[in-house]
């Protein structure tokens, strides 16, 4: 019972964004300061409800202190590529982390990882976006593995790929909601248009350090996971 109320909860962080996002585009009130408070209250409820989904799963101390590994990881990988435009290894790092140990480890690294490296590269308004989209992609992984479990090296790098727009995007909601209006599918289409070549860069860092590093970092976290499932 335990456990599936973790799942419930920790899905329905998930769910309540596009819910929201529906809500915004309604054209109810066309004041986007007014949604751009909602947008907080919502994302971090959504952060929240995660957390405590995986609060309530039973995760041995050995998952829990490799989480916390990974997370810094990619955390360190960020601030190491800051230089770079939109160049980093965390989406990598938390794709694979998820696809290895589940959604819910997966959501876990991406978030750690964006809240560490935002107290060296600067805390704002983007770091609860930040935390969401990189665990969504973390959580995403887990999902592509139950669904095709042999996707391959270019298979993965494609995945990788596409994340780097995704993660653009929902980035992007951010700044849309809050500072942009009327707030509808053309407005958004725009802002995203604007961000495209930000984005690409993103994506290739991404393909690339999968193409590069995927394999062999694949292999040290399965070694991981099967020393966890010893008894």
């Amino acid at each position: 019972m335990k456990k599936v109320l973790s799942k419930i909860l920790f899905w329905s962080g998930f769910g309540i964004i596009p819910v929201f996002m529906a809500a915004a585009m309604s054209g109810k009130t066309t004041i986007s300061g007014e949604w751009g408070v909602a947008a907080y209250i919502v994302i971090f409820a959504a952060i929240a409800l995660m957390y405590l989904g995986f609060e309530l799963e039973t995760s041995s101390p050995r998952e829990i202190a490799v989480i916390a590994v990974l997370g810094a990881v990619g955390a360190a990988g960020r601030i190491a590529f800051a230089a770079l435009p939109n160049v980093q290894p965390t989406t990598f790092i938390a794709i694979s982390s998820g696809y290895v140990f589940g959604p819910t480890a997966g959501f876990m690294v991406g978030s750690t990882a964006a809240l560490v490296s935002n107290f060296f590269l600067g805390q704002g308004p983007w770091t609860p976006w930040q935390m969401f989209a990189w665990g969504l992609a973390g959580s995403s992984a887990g999902m592509v593995k139950s669904l095709s479990p042999r996707i391959g090296r270019w298979g993965m790098a494609f995945f990788c790929l596409l994340w780097g727009y995704f993660f653009g995007w929902i980035l992007n909601l951010w700044s849309w909601i809050g500072f942009v209006k009327p707030l509808n599918w053309q407005s958004f289409i725009a802002v995203c248009a604007a961000s495209f070549w930000f984005d690409t860069l993103h994506a290739a860092g991404n393909a690339a350090f999968c193409l590069l590093f995927g394999p062999g970092f694949m292999k040290i976290l399965e070694r991981f996971r099967h020393k966890m499932e010893v008894t």
